[in-house]
């Protein structure tokens, strides 16, 4: 991490000290684990808003550490929320992923994503960096350990034409039937018979982390959400059982989505 990081971890040291408290006792005073207080002090997991404002609200700090966070993410070329995730998705051992609109974004392929940011939002150049970012994230499914990924996705995914780029569902649905055959990597779809579901609130992914806690992310269209707190994450969590068991098997999954890549042949 860099010099900027460094201070403001620092500084989240010397108020524990200050008080006195050992890593477990801070943890249980802001509904934490002393291990999570660890890995934060040592750089291990980027402090999120959550845990911040657990940490001001709790020790009368006047949002000090709120607002610490979002000078640090000012200075950094990604929003603070997505550098925030980018750690946690390199660290974690297991993604849970459900995506309502889009393809899940590590398993994109380079014509799908630059498709997903078309519609005058992004100017090109904006476009290229996003691109590129998305695809060099990917790279953790490459590792010699990657981390498991459980993907779920509604069927109206793939069948939601790109219009102008022919080809460019063919293309897609064929990369996630190759990248399912993976050990580490299971795709779902939850076909269009299920009707309504607990998952048309939104996509979200849990990421479980190498010490057995989870963090939740979910996103609309003006910010994302990082949200770490237990009761939270359970309910998200919850959720996420919900809806992988609107969703088919892996093997009818795969059928489906070669059923719809012929689709788009033409």
């Amino acid at each position: 991490m860099g010099t900027v990081t460094d201070y403001v971890l620092e500084e989240l040291r010397l108020l524990r000290a200050e008080t006195g408290l050992s890593q477990d006792d801070f943890g249980r005073s802001i509904g934490y684990s002393g291990s999570h207080v660890s890995s934060v002090e040592t750089g291990g997991r980027p402090p999120t808003k959550e845990y911040m404002r657990a940490v001001d609200n709790h020790h009368r700090t006047g949002e000090r550490f709120q607002r610490m966070l979002e000078r640090l993410g000012r200075l950094d070329a990604e929003p603070a929320w997505l550098r925030e995730w980018i750690e946690f998705e390199r660290e974690a051992t297991t993604l849970r992923w459900f995506e309502l609109a889009y393809v899940p974004g590590l398993l994109q392929t380079e014509r799908y994503a630059r498709a997903t940011l078309a519609g005058g939002r992004f100017d090109a150049e904006d476009v290229d960096r996003i691109v590129a970012s998305r695809l060099e994230r990917q790279a953790i499914l490459r590792r010699p350990r990657p981390p498991q990924l459980i993907a779920v996705l509604d069927e109206a995914v793939l069948r939601r034409p790109v219009l102008d780029q022919p080809g460019l569902m063919v293309e897609q649905c064929e990369h996630l039937v190759e990248l399912a055959a993976a050990e580490h990597i299971q795709v779902h779809v939850v076909p269009v018979d299920a009707g309504m579901y607990l998952g048309m609130g939104g996509q979200f992914i849990i990421a479980e982390m190498p010490d057995g806690e989870r963090v939740t992310y979910a996103d609309n269209q003006l910010t994302a959400q990082i949200v770490d707190t237990s009761a939270d994450v359970a309910k998200l969590a919850k959720t996420w059982e919900i809806v992988r068991n609107e969703a088919l098997p892996r093997r009818p999954s795969i059928e489906l989505i070669k059923e719809v890549a012929k689709s788009w042949t033409p």
